[in-house]
């Protein structure tokens, strides 16, 4: 798992093996459509001086795509995290944290 840390024991049981692959599989792809959202924000914000109007729509448009599959994988993200808070065996999920980056 890349990014998330299983939970400590301390207030209950783990995730299930199949939640937990789950969580990991909605964390990996907000990770990704996160950074390609932050790459066609780059790329939009450097055709506003750049290129014609045209190109700058085809950018906007392209953005506006990619920032809707990034907020639909944060909704489900979030539904998972409510859906398994305080379900009878298992844990609070409150204590999943990103793990630090390395740079």
């Amino acid at each position: 798992m890349h990014g998330l840390r299983r939970p400590a024991l301390a207030r209950g049981r783990l995730l299930s093996r199949r939640a937990f692959s789950e969580l990991g599989a909605l964390a990996a792809s907000v990770q990704q459509l996160g950074a390609r959202r932050s790459a066609a924000l780059r790329l939009l914000a450097a055709s506003r001086s750049a290129t014609t109007a045209a190109a700058q729509r085809e950018f906007w448009l392209e953005f506006l795509w990619i920032d809707a599959e990034y907020r639909a994988a944060v909704r489900r993200l979030a539904q998972f995290c409510a859906d398994h808070r305080g379900r009878p065996g298992t844990r609070d999920l409150s204590a999943l944290r990103p793990a630090s980056r390395v740079s």
